[in-house]
């Protein structure tokens, strides 16, 4: 919470407290986040089958926005990820949806991808462009940039899915408009080789160690693999894809306008009838902010929810201490979104598949010197995808986040209680990664069993290395946690049971069951975290850090 407001001070501060009721409006249900989406066979050729279609939109101030998109034509071969071997909970993919759906294939496979146009006559032809792919076509007939599909056609794209990570999709038919309505995707290709510390038959390496950690606590594995790339710097222990992208409604509404008078229209009318779509893309101005398909609250409802049939993707991030979280992320719409992860920096590990190295390119073509930059912002340039490296220790707070109390205090109740003392073994990183089963597993050492502050309600100058945030702000709204403690008990290992910090909690899960640190993951243009000029909405979701004993489940 406090990083909201450090990072953001001038803009988001006098934004709090309408902020706060906001939150504790969103998360009325649990509902994560993982990277869903549709194989076309694990062995052989990837084949999907697209059709692209008309529907509305959904949006949080109520309206409906007329768009297209691509989804599936029948029933695709697979879903992913499996936890478990069991697909998600209501995945589906339907005849049309926003983004297209999520294209999972190996490193080396062959794909086909066959497109039938099902979008209104007056629409045109549609295709689909794969950038960074050797693609040859069949059928259709031939536009600008690719072969395309007339109305009621069909066209297939063949290639190899030569390069891994994460890649767009989209159209290139009259892209100003196309695109603008939807017609964009993902496809994410995932690494022909595992390195071995990646997948956890290296028992040291702490990729082994966090899914001991999560085995321990009974979580499920939802990781589409075990490496971004084949290569041993880029293990990671979840993955979320975020997709930006915007809406004019201008642009949406002529264009549901001019299909239906075309449609409506007489051929017995004195004028000819008009037979195609004359829409004017410019000037632009969106007006709606999406995060794969979806605005701020919506994005963080579940995975495949039945109220959002077209939007079936979320954003909503949960990790753990010191895992390894993989951020896909793409630039679908016309303009560049400066996107801020707080909590920490992102480390990029490639570009539309491209691996960032710091070794010459006759070198070992598997790498260990990664040389990605570590961004502030992830800055989603239109048709740019990135993968990323997130993660969150705790490291730097100056206080103990578990909540440990200083062992000196014996004027507290709990002193003699052995679970309140916490063991910290720092490792050459200064790290506690000796017992990945350890409930403060990656805790940053160094500030074992420093109190927040000597005095309770004191600031700096009474004796304290941080603040507690002022009683009157926190009463406007609740938030996932009102302690600046992390876990269920960790309050009480931090002050006793007569304590008056308030204990953690969310709105959906008591504090006995979830406690955790909240952070705000945003566009940092303040136009793009509004819906339709309202705050909050848009760009905009919440990231949790939880107590390792509270259980992440991707499942929706």
């Amino acid at each position: 919470m406090s990083s909201i407001t450090t990072k953001k001070a001038t803009s988001i501060t006098r934004l709090l407290p309408l902020l706060m009721a906001a939150v504790a409006l969103l998360l009325t249900a649990t509902a994560y986040a993982a990277a869903p989406g549709i194989t076309g066979g694990t062995t052989g050729t990837a084949t999907f089958k697209l059709t692209a279609a008309p529907a509305y939109l959904t949006q949080p101030d109520g309206a409906m926005i007329y768009s297209w998109g691509y989804g599936c034509n029948g029933d695709p071969i697979g879903f992913a990820p499996k936890p478990n071997g069991a697909d998600l909970p209501n995945a589906n993919c339907t005849a049309m949806q926003v983004p297209g759906p999520t294209l999972i294939v190996t490193q080396g496979q062959p794909v086909s991808v066959t497109l039938t146009n099902n979008l209104p006559s007056a629409a045109g032809n549609t295709s689909i462009l794969f950038p960074g792919f050797d693609v040859t076509t069949s059928g259709g007939v031939r536009g600008l940039l690719t072969q395309e599909a007339q109305p009621g056609g069909a066209v297939t794209y063949t290639f190899t899915a030569s390069t891994a990570g994460t890649h767009a999709y989209y159209s290139g038919t009259q892209g100003d408009l196309q695109v603008e309505m939807g017609l964009y995707g993902a496809i994410i290709v995932l690494p022909s080789s595992i390195p071995a510390n990646c997948s956890g038959s290296v028992p040291t390496s702490p990729a082994a160690k966090n899914l001991a950690a999560e085995t321990h606590w009974g979580e499920s594995d939802f990781r589409l693999a075990h490496a971004a790339y084949s290569n041993p710097n880029a293990c990671y222990d979840r993955e979320y894809i975020f997709q930006f992208s915007e809406i004019d409604p201008k642009i949406h509404s002529q264009a549901d306008a001019q299909i239906k008078a075309i449609q409506n229209c007489a051929t017995s009318s004195p004028t000819p009838c008009p037979t195609r779509l004359e829409v004017a893309t410019e000037p632009y101005a969106p007006a709606y902010f999406l995060i794969n398909g979806r605005s701020m609250p919506d994005d963080m409802d579940a995975n495949y929810a039945s109220q959002y049939p077209h939007q079936p993707y979320n954003g909503n991030p949960h990790m753990h201490p010191g895992e390894q979280v993989l951020l896909r992320v793409i630039g679908q719409g016309r303009w560049q979104h400066p996107f801020h992860e707080h909590g920490n920096h992102v480390r990029i590990l490639g570009r539309d598949g491209n691996l960032i190295t710091s070794a010459p390119i006759t070198a070992d073509p598997n790498p260990t010197n990664l040389a990605g930059p570590l961004l502030f912002t992830t800055t989603t340039t239109p048709g740019v995808a990135m993968d990323g490296i997130f993660y969150w220790t705790g490291r730097g707070l100056n206080w103990d986040p578990y909540g440990h109390y200083n062992k000196g205090n014996t004027a507290n109740s709990q002193d003699g209680d052995p679970s309140a003392h916490l063991p910290c073994t720092a490792d050459a990183n200064g790290y506690n990664t000796v017992d990945p089963t350890a409930l403060n597993y990656y805790e940053w050492c160094q500030d074992h069993n420093k109190p927040l502050e000597v005095r309770p309600f004191g600031d700096v100058n009474g004796g304290g290395p941080a603040t507690l945030p002022d009683a009157n702000l926190l009463t406007n709204g609740a938030w996932y946690g009102g302690s600046a403690y992390l876990g269920p008990d960790a309050t009480g290992r931090a002050v006793g049971p007569t304590g008056t910090t308030p204990p953690s909690g969310t709105i959906a899960n008591p504090p006995s069951q979830e406690a955790a640190f909240a952070f705000m993951w945003h566009s940092h243009n303040e136009r793009e975290i509004t819906t339709n000029n309202i705050f909050p909405g848009g760009m905009m979701m919440m990231m949790l850090v939880d107590s390792r004993e509270f259980l992440i489940d991707e499942s929706n």
